[in-house]
């Protein structure tokens, strides 16, 4: 036996042209074995093609009929099959729901005080909780931006945005990590002496701290509330906290009005200055829209603003989300 001669192909018996073995019929003039010339009107697939030819399509014989040889390096491989437009767009909104949920999740924490949120460890957490958005170091003492939640400790004191904390039960606090260790020793439920400046004035007021548990189940009463969202009409991100001229207090300047919304109807202006919201002073953009937020729907508020060197006095309506 001649072995230059391949043993996989053979002739077909019509067109005389090279086929493999293993077919039953010609790729060149439709040649079946043992039924004569027909027309070729299905696609074959190769499953055994010899080594050395292409699995494609075209057939492993081309138009002239010689075999069409793989190129050097191996038997060609199967084409990778992409993955639908559909599949993508699940694999998009997948990812989305994900960073929704975690976004979530870092939301709600950093509502939470900071003295909570600093210390990772239960040995490190706060025993005592006051309700404020977090303690900040500033000249003189401890300051926070707004209280939180109605009926939290800080809220109950009558402590405001802007306060600023210079001792708390009889222990002078200078920066942020000293009011921190100090919550973390004091018991929940004690009732302490806390001394703060307001408008560079010095006043003192006692405060009792609530647990953790007390904290959490004061906040989502708040949240769940059942009177739904009040709609006053401002552009709170266009608000500004400034010091008020010719006096020692900051207020709060507001931005953008929107049109026709309860605080445009009641007569409230761009460039007004709120001092105070009911009978809560009002110190910083903070304070201002969480008291914004606490209003009843469709009840009555207080806004005292400046509008230049004018100190007015506007009734708002709230109106509902």
């Amino acid at each position: 036996m001649n072995p230059e001669i391949d043993q996989s192909v053979t002739n077909c018996g019509n067109c005389h042209l090279p086929m493999p073995r293993q077919l039953r019929f010609c790729r060149n003039c439709g040649f079946r074995l043992g039924e004569g010339p027909a027309e070729y009107t299905e696609t074959v697939r190769f499953q055994d093609v010899p080594k050395g030819f292409a699995n494609n399509s075209a057939g492993a014989y081309g138009l002239g009929g010689g075999p069409i040889a793989v190129a050097p390096g191996g038997p060609i491989k199967k084409r990778r099959k992409r993955m639908s437009g559909m599949s993508w767009l699940f694999i998009g909104l997948l990812f989305f729901f994900v960073a929704a949920a975690g976004f979530t999740t870092v939301i709600r924490q950093s509502r939470r005080p900071d003295i909570n949120v600093q210390f990772g460890d239960r040995t490190s957490r706060a025993l005592s909780f006051v309700g404020e958005s977090g303690f900040e170091t500033t000249d003189g003492g401890v300051t926070f931006d707004n209280v939180e939640p109605p009926g939290s400790p800080a809220d109950k004191a009558g402590l405001v945005g802007g306060d600023i904390i210079t001792s708390f039960d009889g222990h002078p606090v200078q920066t942020d990590d000293e009011m921190a260790k100090l919550l973390r020793q004091i018991p929940s439920g004690k009732t302490v002496d806390v001394v703060f400046l307001r408008d560079s004035v010095s006043q003192t007021t006692k405060l009792t701290t609530v647990s953790e548990a007390e904290f959490e189940r004061l906040q989502e009463e708040y949240e769940n509330r059942p009177g739904g969202r009040p709609l006053f009409g401002y552009e709170d991100r266009a608000a500004d906290r400034v010091p008020v001229p010719d006096t020692k207090i900051f207020g709060v300047r507001l931005g953008e009005i929107l049109s026709n919304r309860p605080a445009d109807i009641a007569g409230v202006k761009e460039g007004d200055i709120v001092i105070q919201f009911n009978d809560t002073p009002i110190r910083t953009t903070d304070e201002f829209l969480a008291r914004v937020r606490r209003a009843e729907p469709y009840s009555t508020v207080t806004v005292v603003v400046m509008r230049g060197a004018e100190k007015i006095t506007i009734p708002v309506k709230v109106g509902k989300q």
